[in-house]
């Protein structure tokens, strides 16, 4: 029987991390250096994705920017206070 190829990637412990770490930016973005953390969670969320991790590395990367959104806002808040 002939082996048939797949063009998913299988998801490996690389891409679990990327993943994990890009929701774990996401959270300290809101409350630390919002653009920092949410560029680096948006990369390692696509990484994720990339490597295997989907669709959980996508959801990474919107986290990490809805998590930047939300620091900013919320730094803007208190600023402007």
């Amino acid at each position: 029987m002939a082996d048939i190829p797949t063009t998913a990637r299988p998801r490996s412990s690389a891409a679990r991390v990327c993943t994990i770490l890009a929701f774990v930016f996401a959270v300290v973005a809101i409350f630390l250096a919002p653009v920092l953390f949410g560029l680096v969670g948006l990369v390692l969320g696509i990484v994720g994705a990339v490597l295997g991790d989907k669709p959980l590395g996508w959801y990474a990367a919107g986290a990490s920017v809805l998590g930047a959104v939300i620091g900013i806002a919320l730094a803007a808040a208190i600023y402007n206070s």
